[in-house]
């Protein structure tokens, strides 16, 4: 999840983590991680949720903008193995949904000249 500000909505968070915050702590799915410093009210601190969860948390300070994520059980096994949502224009023009090929193997390779 990318933000501009470290305290957002509770809301907020929840939709661009995937993670829901309740009393027994942050939960997704049959996983539920307990939170020392459970959020109370409409805002939440990014930065100590993503301490608290173990997810990593990166700033840009030059264009003041962070990245929290991705989820992580132990800090290097993640819950899940699924690609987010890509969508890109194929060597045709044509544009490709990595989603198309949900159920297969896939190897993704970057490159970059810089």
């Amino acid at each position: 999840m990318l933000t501009e500000s470290l305290v957002m909505s509770r809301q907020a968070f929840e939709a661009g983590t995937g993670w829901e915050l309740k009393p027994e702590g942050a939960c997704k799915g049959d996983v539920c991680i307990p939170l020392l410093d459970p959020p109370e009210g409409d805002t939440v601190d990014v930065a100590s949720l993503a301490g608290q969860m173990g997810l990593p948390l990166v700033a840009d300070e030059k264009h003041a903008i962070w990245s929290v994520g991705p989820d992580a059980v132990d800090s290097r096994t993640l819950i899940s193995a699924e690609a987010p949502a890509i969508r890109l224009p194929g060597l045709d023009g044509n544009m490709f949904e990595l989603a198309s090929l949900r159920g297969q193997k896939v190897l993704m390779v970057a490159w970059s000249p810089y």
